[in-house]
């Protein structure tokens, strides 16, 4: 499924057209129940809104996310992406209540929860050719966890906690934290907190090398807006290309990796944010890049 497109599943409210997004200054008119959605300066905000349920996961939320990120992608003048959290927490996960099992019903298939919403919005999120920024204002437990860190760069409140609940339902991670985790800390780290569940508080984690930065709580938004502002004046061009060479480095022999640096500064040599960054340089101001 192509990561764009799969955001585009039906949505609870219909937005705009993308030249209408906000006027570009403010929030995106839509009939969004479980999600805010804002655009300002090229910065789209979207905020998980389900704070009485620690912005815990159901379908409709799940269909609020997807259509949000899409639009964000698909649109031009959105050069950069904030995800963060209503109230104390950033996500607890999966809502248990959507898909409650009753005593003696027919099982869940958990597989299909997997395929149909939270594979397709990792993708999305990992696919963006723009730069994704988790904002973790509190809790960020199993699904919510593994969201923030599909993210490109994730920045938590000192007093935000990173837990791999799933074993306390004989579960798996899910929703990338196998492949993420892993990744991040190695397999020893990664294996502990799978198999233990224990939380890990924001500070550790960016000790560990498996956040960005870790900051004070009431810094947390200011802090996170100025970065993803600061990267949509950027020559976005370059950064999309950088993502996908960081990522496709994970699993890519050093030949395929040179080969892709290769044809990725060829494509930006002919950019004009390249001539527009020499150009910049050479006559010592700041550069005004457009993305192109």
């Amino acid at each position: 499924m192509n990561p764009v497109e799969a955001g585009r599943a039906a949505p609870s409210g219909a937005l705009p057209d993308d030249n209408d997004a906000g006027s570009l200054g403010g929030p995106v008119q839509a009939n969004y129940q479980n999600i805010q959605y804002d655009i300002v300066e090229g910065v789209a905000t979207l905020t998980l809104s389900r704070p009485d349920k620690l912005n815990s996961f159901t379908e409709a939320m799940h269909l609020e996310v997807r259509e949000a990120v899409g639009h964000a992608a698909a649109t031009p003048e959105v050069r950069a992406l904030v995800l963060t959290g209503a109230g104390r927490g950033f996500c607890a996960g999966q809502d248990l209540s959507d898909r409650k099992v009753a005593p003696g019903g027919a099982p869940v298939d958990l597989g299909d929860s997997i395929e149909r919403n939270y594979k397709p919005l990792v993708l999305m999120l990992r696919s963006m050719p723009k730069p994704v920024i988790a904002a973790v204002n509190g809790v960020a437990a199993g699904a919510g966890a593994n969201l923030a860190l599909a993210c490109d760069l994730v920045v938590a409140a000192r007093s935000a906690s990173f837990v791999q609940a799933f074993c306390r339902l004989g579960l798996v991670p899910d929703s990338g934290g196998t492949y993420f985790l892993a990744r991040a800390l190695g397999t020893p780290r990664a294996m502990g907190l799978a198999l233990f569940g224990d939380k890990l508080p924001a500070e550790q984690a960016e000790q560990w090398g498996l956040i960005w930065k870790c900051v004070d709580d009431a810094d947390l938004q200011s802090t996170v807006q100025a970065m993803a502002r600061q990267l949509a004046s950027g020559p976005t061009a370059g950064f999309a290309r950088t993502k996908a060479a960081l990522y496709a480095a994970e699993v890519a022999t050093l030949t395929a990796q040179l080969d892709l640096e290769r044809d990725s500064q060829r494509a930006l040599g002919f950019s004009n944010d390249y001539r527009e960054g020499v150009t910049a340089f050479m006559e010592r101001r700041a550069p005004r890049f457009t993305g192109n």
